[in-house]
C-alpha cells in the first residue's frame, strides 16, 4: 500500500558512481499519498549533464484490472502498458520506437527501453540526449527510472554520454529502490 521514500532509498554510492560532482536533488511528493513518490537528481557540469528520475508506485485493486482486478494484476497491466508505450509511441509525442531488451533479476517482471531524443532542427542548435528507462515491477509495485545524459550539444560543449553507463545506472537505482520494498 505504500512505496519507501525514493530520496532516501538510492545510496549515495550509487549517485556518486552515476551522477559524480554535487547533483541537484528534487523530491517530488507523491499524488496519491504513500501509494507513489517520485525523486530527481540532476548532475549540470560541462561537459556531463545527466538526469535521474526514479519513481515507485503501488498499485491498489481494481475492478478495470485484468484477471481478478488484484493490486499485482493492476500492476501488471501498468507494466504491459508501460512496454507497449515504448514500444508503439503516442502519434505527435515526437519519440522514437525504444530499443527494448529484457532485464534479469530486476524484481518479477523488468525490461530496459533505449532511445535517443533530438532536439534542434538546425544544426547549431542540435542536441542529442540517449535516454536508458527502467521498469521493473514487484508485486503490485512499479518502479521506474529514467536516466539520461546529452551525448552531444552542437552548443553549449556537453557530451558525450555512454548508453551502457545509463543502463549500469538506471538498473542499480531500480535494485536499490527494490531492496527497499
Amino acid at each position: 500500500r505504500s512505496v519507501p521514500s525514493i530520496c532516501d532509498s538510492v545510496p549515495g554510492a550509487t549517485l556518486g558512481k552515476y551522477l559524480p560532482g554535487s547533483p541537484t536533488k528534487v523530491s517530488l511528493p507523491g499524488l496519491t499519498g504513500k501509494s507513489s513518490n517520485q525523486c530527481d537528481w540532476t548532475l549540470d557540469h560541462k561537459p556531463m549533464y545527466r538526469l535521474l528520475e526514479v519513481t515507485a508506485t503501488a498499485y491498489a485493486p481494481s475492478g478495470l484490472a485484468s484477471g481478478n482486478g488484484s493490486a499485482t494484476a493492476a500492476a501488471t497491466d501498468a507494466y504491459t502498458q508501460g512496454l507497449h508505450g515504448y514500444l508503439n509511441p503516442a502519434k505527435g509525442s515526437g519519440l522514437p520506437k525504444a530499443q527494448i531488451n529484457a532485464v534479469s533479476g530486476l524484481g518479477k517482471q523488468a525490461f530496459s527501453a533505449f532511445q535517443v531524443l533530438k532536439v534542434g532542427t538546425h544544426t547549431a542548435a542540435e542536441v542529442t540526449t540517449d535516454r536508458i528507462t527502467v521498469l521493473a515491477r514487484y508485486r503490485n509495485v512499479l518502479i521506474t527510472v529514467e536516466f539520461s545524459g546529452i551525448d552531444h550539444a552542437s552548443q553549449g560543449g556537453y557530451g558525450p554520454v555512454e548508453p551502457s553507463l545509463l543502463q549500469a545506472g538506471a538498473v542499480a537505482a531500480a535494485r536499490d529502490v527494490l531492496a527497499k520494498l
